[in-house]
């Protein structure tokens, strides 16, 4: 090592204060009026990198922009150890591994140049200085120069016998000075070594004559004034793709979207740390191309998570949300670790931080999708957490309320006969705000994994969508975009978009009634793209089939609120590679608002909607109080919303939800306030021990489900109402109870399970006519309403129908495949129907009634109705549906 003549102290020392001073004014001197720089090739993105091939004349050199600003801040002890190094000049130099070069205009006019390459386990910074004017050769060229890592005033500590890198030190003791070697005439150059898992670090450096070095002269600068100064360890990295990448060597590409951002810093963390361990500024003009932020690091060993912090001004009537303490969340990150909020300070932040590691790989061999054509499916909504999280599932405890408790319970799907399974959010929230306000779309909540463990809940997830499929299971997800759990100006809870670029991320500017201060702006181009990521990242990745998009009508919104005949999200969801081929379904229900906006919704033939208005019209009916006309046409797969080219098979139907009521108390509860509800308490309001309203109840419940299952269109099934889940007439989302696995036991249970089980095989047995793609013709239908009169379809006092179904004239003439004949009484009095004739070798079997007593109110093989006088006439007792198909007789 060479070190500095003791004789020399005073000048030395005056050199190093102006290496400090120079450094410090301008930390990215490595630059001339542009700073040129190689980079080896890489593979994706060599648009922006050139091999250097050193002692060759036709090197080329690609051009690196002026570096402001760029630091790095050592927070932590734990990480920053001594720099250990290996200093020595060659004639020779040998031949470096990724070369990255920087070339430097001097004040004085000449160049030079600097490479930063490894060594097998060292980084080599080899400097090579060219054509100095006026350098007499008896002048030896040396060179004056420390490392850095916290700002460019804190030069490291070089003396190996020092225990803490940030001990006070003298600036003799901080600045090394070695010589140059002359290589030929006019050309000199020096090699310095430093142990590779010392980097990242910068190097900045002076040059001066070991003669003008005794007489205090303050050395040779970059043509602006400023020290020489390159990164070691650290490259300017790509734009894409967004997140973090692993290349093959062990690099790390760190990418960040901020349009208003003026600087943008990578926080790096240790383990169990709650400050940066390493904190990287980034520049403007070498680390950002556009509004996209890069850097690459080669080495991240010792580091285990990152975050970002994003400085700029707060800007409150242009939507600027900068808060510089704040490190956040990266959008992309695909691991995350804990979430930390911090209610302790007068600004409430939230701090999550992303995982330094790559996803785990995972066995997809064997694994075939299902590929169910939409008609055919039958879905079952749940939440993953509530489904098995209670001690009646009998789990362990690292399994209950996780994706592998859901496949310890593949039974109950199986029995039911459902074949999807609809998945509320499962996207990382805030628990007190619950998962429709979502803070993450990249990854899986951490507590649906085993032991809470993020990398296990990423392969438990995937564990879980391949055994569902194995077993003709498709897999759906809720997903909300539109909303964050991001708090407003008040709250200022900033995780991640509001800190990163409030007013491109978020709708600023509005009415505080049109719209939400953590509204997303789905339509803004970096927004649309972060959702189409998300969205062909769960598809490829863990093997999802579709999506239900809440809150769907605010994707159709510009950025004032307006409606957009053609949203750019919805048509680029549309008409995407990978989302084209997946089941994607609108659901324009806002639980936050708890409303439903009905829109007309656009869907180039490819969006499913969650149909609503089936909801409301079956529930009108059944209490008494909707038209003929609007339950029929629900009936029959909804052609008022989808005769636009879709069909019955793209409306989801479904009579309660995760919001509302469960089905018990759709029949057991409707004071006032519950008018929202169209629900009806069947004479009592709440628990009762009246047998007639009890009667009354049963039977409704049974209409809800027979109506469900028989309609055109995909039914959903809410979970728990198929063993009388509750919420004691509460609509709040906090008293929704995890699903009571005891009450599977109950005869209530028992019988209501084997009900839905018998309507999804009649439903996949009649698939000619309940899970039909086009609508019925007009020429099959045929309805009649009181007295065998046509219906009376807009009389309010109205209250049964009736209607046969026939079989096409183009179908097997098989025993199983009779004409259908069903009726609906909501009236409080029975109704006597004649069924319509059949020739001499058919007849009427009643296969549901749904005011008969169980085990008799559902038959798989149905009964012969009772004749008078030549016709088949049935009694439909009140409140009650009742459904015949015909058959052949028996021989």
């Amino acid at each position: 090592m060479t070190t500095i003549p003791p004789s020399s102290t005073m000048q030395a020392h005056n050199l190093n204060s102006e290496v400090i001073k120079l450094a410090e004014s301008s930390v990215t001197a490595y630059h001339c009026d542009r700073i040129k720089g190689t980079h080896k090739a890489n593979k994706l993105h060599s648009l922006r990198r050139n091999r250097i091939r050193r002692g060759s004349s036709s090197d080329v050199i690609s051009t690196a922009h002026r570096i402001h600003h760029l630091k790095i801040c050592a927070m932590s002890q734990s990480f920053v150890d001594q720099i250990g190094l290996h200093l020595g000049t060659s004639s020779e130099t040998e031949v470096l591994e990724k070369t990255p070069s920087y070339l430097f205009r001097t004040e004085i006019g000449g160049q030079v140049k600097v490479s930063v390459g490894r060594k097998n386990t060292k980084y080599a910074v080899y400097i090579e200085v060219s054509s100095l004017p006026k350098w007499s050769s008896e002048h030896n060229l040396a060179l004056s120069w420390g490392v850095f890592r916290s700002d460019a005033s804190r030069l490291m500590v070089l003396n190996s016998q020092s225990s803490d890198p940030n001990t006070s030190k003298s600036l003799s003791e901080t600045t090394v000075q070695t010589p140059f070697v002359e290589k030929s005439l006019g050309r000199h150059a020096a090699e310095l070594e430093f142990d590779s898992n010392q980097a990242p670090f910068y190097l900045s450096f002076l040059l001066h004559s070991s003669l003008g070095a005794a007489a205090g002269e303050s050395g040779i600068r970059t043509h602006r004034k400023t020290s020489f100064c390159v990164p070691v360890g650290i490259g300017s990295g790509c734009p894409v793709p967004f997140g973090i990448s692993f290349s093959r060597d062990g690099s790390v590409n760190f990418s960040l979207f901020s349009r208003n951002a003026e600087r943008v810093a990578l926080c790096l963390y240790g383990e169990m740390t709650d400050e940066p361990s390493l904190e990287i500024d980034l520049d403007p003009y070498v680390n950002r191309t556009g509004d996209i932020w890069h850097v690459s690091m080669e080495n991240v060993d010792g580091f285990v998570s990152y975050g970002y912090r994003c400085k700029g001004d707060i800007l409150w009537d242009k939507g600027s949300r900068f808060h510089v303490r704040h490190v956040l969340l990266d959008p992309y990150a695909k691991i995350l670790g804990s979430f930390f909020p911090d209610q302790g300070k007068s600004i409430s932040l939230a701090k999550c931080l992303g995982r330094l590691s790559k996803e785990p790989a995972f066995d997809w061999t064997g694994h075939v999708y299902p590929c169910l054509p939409m008609e055919k499916l039958v879905v079952y909504r749940l939440n993953v957490g509530r489904f098995t999280e209670d001690k009646s599932s009998q789990l362990p405890t690292d399994v209950a309320g996780t994706f592998t408790g859901l496949i310890k319970k593949l039974h109950h799907f199986k029995t039911l006969g459902v074949n999807a399974i609809l998945l509320e959010p499962i996207f990382p929230f805030d628990e007190q705000k619950g998962p429709y306000l979502p803070y993450h779309f990249f990854s899986p909540l951490n507590s649906y994994g085993p032991t809470c463990d993020c990398l296990l809940a990423i392969t438990s997830m995937k564990e879980m969508v391949k055994t569902l499929h194995a077993n003709g299971i498709e897999v759906l997800l809720e997903v909300v975009f539109t909303s964050t759990a991001e708090g407003g100006d008040a709250a200022c809870q900033t995780i991640a978009f509001r800190g990163i670029d409030n007013s491109s991320y978020y709708i600023v500017g509005r009415d505080a009634e049109s719209a939400a201060d953590n509204a997303l702006n789905c339509n803004h181009p970096i927004v649309q793209r972060m959702i189409l990521d998300s969205l062909q990242y769960w598809v490829t990745e863990f093997h999802i089939d579709g999506f239900c998009f809440m809150n769907a009508a605010s994707l159709t919104q510009g950025l004032n609120g307006e409606h957009l005949s053609r949203p750019p999200l919805l048509e680029a969801i549309a008409f995407d590679p990978i989302l084209s081929k997946t089941k994607i379904i609108a659901d324009c229900w806002s639980p936050l608002e708890m409303s439903c906006k009905e829109i007309q919704f656009p869907h180039w033939k490819r969006w499913a909607e969650m149909n609503t208005k089936f909801c409301h019209d079956v529930r009108d009916f059944l209490r008494g109080e909707g038209l003929l006309s609007d339950f029929a046409t629900r009936l029959c797969g909804s052609g008022d919303i989808f005769s636009d080219g879709r069909g019955p098979a793209f409306s989801f139907n479904f009579i309660t939800r995760n919001f509302g009521f469960h089905l018990v108390d759709l029949v057991s509860f409707s004071s006032g306030d519950l008018s929202s509800q169209l629900s009806w308490n069947c004479g009592e309001e709440g628990p009762t021990s009246n047998a007639v309203v009890l009667e009354t109840r049963l039977k409704q419940i049974r209409n809800f489900l027979f109506i469900l299952f028989i309609s055109l269109g995909v039914p959903v099934l809410n979970m728990g109402d198929e063993c009388g889940q509750s919420t004691g007439g509460s609509l709040s989302d906090s008293d929704r109870k995890p699903f009571n696995w005891n009450s599977l036991k109950t005869s209530f249970a028992i019988q209501t399970t084997q009900f839905i089980a018998f309507l999804i095989s009649l439903r996949m047995r009649r698939n000619d006519i309940f899970q039909k793609r086009n609508f019925m013709l007009v020429k099959n239908i045929d309805w009649r309403g009181n007295d065998q009169f046509l219906p009376k379809w807009e009389d309010p006092s109205s209250k049964f129908l009736a209607v046969t179904l026939k079989t096409d004239e183009d179908e097997d003439d098989r025993s199983d495949r009779g004409d259908l004949f069903i009726a609906f009484n909501a009236s409080k009095s029975s109704e006597s129907v004649i069924l319509p004739q059949l020739p001499e070798e058919m007849e009427w079997l009643c296969l549901v009634d749904t005011s008969l007593p169980f085990p008799g109110f559902f038959l798989e093989d149905g009964g012969p109705t009772f004749k008078q006088a030549g016709l088949a006439t049935y009694e439909i007792m009140s409140h009650s549906c009742a459904l015949f198909e015909a058959k052949r007789r028996s021989s």
